[in-house]
């Protein structure tokens, strides 16, 4: 176990940072709400899908790849589903499998590892109706007008999570006004269906599950009537979360559902809500395949370590500038992996760097986290006099990396092309990033002759300085 490091998680539930102990260390589990697959997902989707990735990686670091067990749901039966397949006249089975293998595809492309278990809500019907069952015999639940109906004021500690005001919460509720409502926060559990919709046969007649359910069903047949983290978008605490403790809790009878309820904060585009109407609505895949944003098509890992560079919790501004001081840092890093020729598995045994881990540990500390590894790069540099220890640390920065779901690619695949003049790409970035050295310790004569050198191989810098370091850098092409 490489990480023995403490780890402490803010639980939305007690709204304080906590000591994370599972119920059971050889057996953590982990669920996350995910898409409801009617479109595809918006980069706000990709937030909670690359902050609960570190999150699962970072379990799998401390107790082991084996021991931990991460759901994602996959919501395939929702009213807005049904309505698209109807908009675009094909069926509800044609909508759920494209936009899924679309979401498949670009969550990969975003580094994220696959859960252990990617449960659909269409499957876990049967779980749904024994819950429900559950429910009405507890007296938590009661059928009507062929509904059925969680009974809110029937738990006196409703509203635990979100601690919204009452008025906030009937207010919340009323989407769903109805006759057969007895109070006005009753929220549906199962509905009936219309011949054109999906259906299933139930004891209250051919229906079809309300969303909260469908979380509490696929959460318990997978992790149990308890578990340890809950994670998801800030935007679902009420109602969705809420409701979805109040199912599992009232069903089986427990004072908790997940021990620990996490949420990553809200993401706007350009300093402004994303919004269809304001233009600025993006998906992962026109971020991923199109030049609608930037003007250029941008590789998955950049999206990730844009994504990375606020905290989890707060909000986070999604910006051309953030995607391009991305992937220039990216492009530096892989560099220096090509100078050194590490990759991702030749440095899987390099130890962490403490200081990284305990940042990580530190309810996912990740800005301070990415600091340290721009540290390690720096002392990642070759110099002629100690170009093992650079490399030591070119490992070091690979394999922390790794646990943000950074750095795993083919180094190679980040070089320069050069097409049209043929150059030594692996020999113009050594003499780089010799240059960079000699500019660091302010040998301004050997800098000045490299950089004649690289001018005589058609090569063109253009140097700059690292904002988080103050470090030089260098970026270079060939000359037109």
């Amino acid at each position: 176990m490489s990480v023995s490091t403490p780890l402490k998680l803010y639980n939305t539930l007690t709204r304080e940072r906590e000591a994370f102990a599972p119920l059971d260390p050889a057996n953590v589990r982990l669920y996350v709400c995910g898409p409801t697959v009617y479109d595809f997902a918006h980069i706000g989707n990709a937030r909670p899908l690359i902050v609960f990735d570190v999150l699962y990686r970072l379990l799998r670091e401390k107790y082991g790849a084996g021991h931990v067990k991460y759901v994602r749901n996959i919501t395939d039966v929702d009213d807005k589903i049904n309505a698209r397949a109807a908009e675009r006249a094909i069926t509800i089975r044609e909508l759920t499998e494209e936009t899924n293998r679309v979401f498949q595809e670009d969550v990969a492309a975003l580094g994220c590892l696959a859960p252990d278990v990617q449960p659909r809500a269409t499957e876990h019907i049967a779980e749904m109706v024994s819950i429900i069952e559950k429910l009405i015999a507890s007296g938590h639940a009661y059928a009507a007008d062929a509904h059925v109906l969680f009974d809110v004021p029937s738990m006196p500690d409703y509203g635990a999570l979100s601690r919204r005001p009452l008025d906030d919460m009937i207010a919340g509720a009323r989407v769903e006004v109805a006759p057969y409502k007895k109070g006005e926060m009753d929220f549906v559990l199962w509905k009936p269906s219309k011949e054109d919709e999906p259906g299933w046969d139930s004891p209250w007649g051919r229906g079809r599950p309300g969303w909260h359910i469908e979380c509490s069903a696929m959460s318990w047949k997978h992790l149990g009537e308890m578990f340890d983290i809950h994670g998801g978008g800030i935007d679902l605490v009420f109602p969705h979360h809420e409701n979805e403790i109040a199912q599992t809790r009232c069903a089986f009878g427990h004072d908790v559902m997940a021990n620990v309820w996490m949420h990553n904060g809200f993401l706007q585009v350009e300093g402004e809500k994303m919004s269809k109407s304001l233009g600025n609505f993006v998906t992962i895949h026109e971020l991923l395949h199109s030049d609608k944003f930037g003007g250029k098509a941008w590789k998955g890992e950049v999206l990730r370590l844009a994504m990375l560079r606020a905290h989890y919790r707060q909000p986070i501004d999604w910006t051309v500038k953030a995607l391009e001081e991305a992937e220039k840092t990216l492009s530096r890093w892989y560099g220096l992996l090509r100078a050194h020729g590490v990759t991702a598995k030749s440095a899987a045994d390099a130890p962490l760097r403490a200081a990284f881990v305990e940042a990580l540990c530190d309810d996912l500390n990740i800005p301070r986290a990415m600091a340290e590894l721009h540290a390690i790069a720096a002392k990642a540099e070759p110099r002629d006099s100690d170009s093992q220890t650079a490399r030591a640390e070119a490992e070091k920065l690979t394999r922390a990396a790794g646990l943000l779901g950074l750095l795993q690619d083919d180094p190679a695949a980040w070089a320069h092309k050069a097409p049209e003049i043929d150059v030594d790409v692996a020999e113009v970035e050594k003499l780089v990033v010799e240059r960079l050295a000699a500019r660091k310790a302010r040998n301004f004569a050997e800098s000045d002759r490299l950089r004649d050198l690289l001018a005589e191989m058609g090569v063109k810098l253009k140097d700059g300085k690292n904002k988080e370091t103050g470090d030089p850098t260098t970026e270079w092409e060939v000359a037109g």
